[in-house]
């Protein structure tokens, strides 16, 4: 009983988390100036890295403690989950979110080695990469809401 209470309770710490890293590296991505030099963006830069650190490990706690709630023994199992339309919302998104997040984390790896190598970073999808980190955060956002749904038997297959 223990453990299922401290898994949802982890899980859904994550998503606050989450949701406020996201949300940061947006806003410190739209900080950046792709005009200026490596030295005059290199504290916006550590805000970015800041936040995209913050938001890998949320969503790798998201994914662990999720894949254990459902399909670990924990919960309901996973026939339940597996015949839950807003589960199936839920794992939409998330693979939205996964989609999306293939171009930006590969870049920001590039620039992690470029800053940390002291060479040039090519900020000019700064602004992109912020406008995706918004369209992920509103998926966040639809998970909750139907991980919420799911908790309160709302559309129960």
């Amino acid at each position: 009983m223990l453990i299922r209470w401290l898994l949802a309770a982890i899980h859904l710490l994550a998503f606050g988390f989450a949701l406020a890293s996201v949300l940061s590296r947006a806003r410190a991505l739209r900080r950046l100036d792709p005009s200026n030099s490596l030295h005059a963006n290199a504290a916006g830069l550590r805000d970015v890295f800041r936040a995209d650190g913050v938001w890998g490990v949320t969503a790798l706690i998201l994914l662990v403690t999720g894949a254990m709630r459902a399909f670990g023994g924990f919960e309901k199992g996973g026939a339940y989950y597996l015949h839950e339309p807003l589960f199936h919302l839920k794992m939409t998104a998330l693979v939205l979110i996964l989609v999306i997040e293939i171009s930006p984390m590969m870049a920001l790896i590039r620039w992690r080695v470029a800053a940390r190598q002291g060479g040039a970073v090519d900020l000019g999808r700064a602004r992109r990469f912020a406008w995706m980190s918004d369209l992920e955060a509103g998926l966040v956002i639809v998970m909750v809401i139907a991980a919420s749904g799911m908790a309160r038997g709302i559309w129960a297959g």
